[in-house]
């Protein structure tokens, strides 16, 4: 099963995030960009579980 490479941050929502951009995810996928992460502590405020830097994925490989 691939991971979803989810384009919006779930916080401010008006953050774009490509594949290739840094992002932070928690084990159920919720995305967040680097400072809704960051303003959050690294938490994750649907599950409590810790937000990790996401796997980025080359633009030529998500085409």
């Amino acid at each position: 099963m691939a991971l979803e490479m989810r384009s919006l941050c779930e916080k401010c929502t008006t953050t774009e995030l490509a594949p290739d951009a840094a992002a932070f995810i928690c084990s159920y996928e919720c995305t967040f960009c680097v400072s809704c992460a960051e303003a959050m502590d690294r938490t994750c405020p649907n599950c409590g579980g810790e937000l990790v830097s996401r796997p980025r994925r080359a633009t030529a490989a998500a085409a």
